[in-house]
């Protein structure tokens, strides 16, 4: 016998047991069709969630030169926002299949803003302020875990006393 020639599509092992040909990049299948209610939440998300920051950036303007307080609040915030809401929907509420992508994903991904705390901690280090960035850095990573973790914790203390 010869050696067996290598499959020319990925086989992989189905719940039953029997093999199966895995789905090849860039074919569409029938679950691709499925994905399209979630990319719509998420896109109606991160536009609401966007909004909301833009509104804060124009409420609390930094000014030039100045330290981003605005962007660091608002990533705290919606740090702390999805701490509770992960909390709701894993342990108390069995929420929709598209709940997670709009407002996990959507509002809050386009609420909190990594990219303009990037751009601002850019910004400081070019103005010559590099301490101020590197503490700027450094206190939005901490402050954003804490607000995440506090979150949780706080929302299954509440949850727990709340039991009868």
């Amino acid at each position: 016998m010869g050696a067996q020639q290598p499959r020319a599509t990925p086989v992989t092992e189905g719940p039953d047991g029997t093999g199966r040909v895995a789905p090849v990049p860039g074919q569409r299948t029938r679950q691709s069709k499925g994905q399209w209610p979630v990319l719509g939440v998420i896109a109606l998300g991160g536009a609401a969630g966007a909004t909301a920051r833009y509104g804060a950036s124009l409420i609390w303007v930094t000014p030039p030169g100045g330290f981003p307080w605005t962007t660091l609040i608002v990533n705290v915030l919606g740090c702390a926002v999805i701490g509770v809401f992960m909390v709701l929907i894993s342990d108390v509420w069995a929420a929709h299949r598209l709940v997670r992508p709009f407002f996990g994903t959507g509002v809050l991904g386009g609420f909190t803003t990594f990219s303009t705390y990037a751009a601002d901690i850019e910004r400081l280090v070019d103005g010559g302020r590099a301490r101020t960035g590197i503490a700027y850095l450094g206190l939005t990573l901490l402050a954003a875990l804490a607000a995440v973790w506090s979150a949780v914790w706080v929302t299954r203390r509440v949850l727990a006393w709340r039991q009868p």
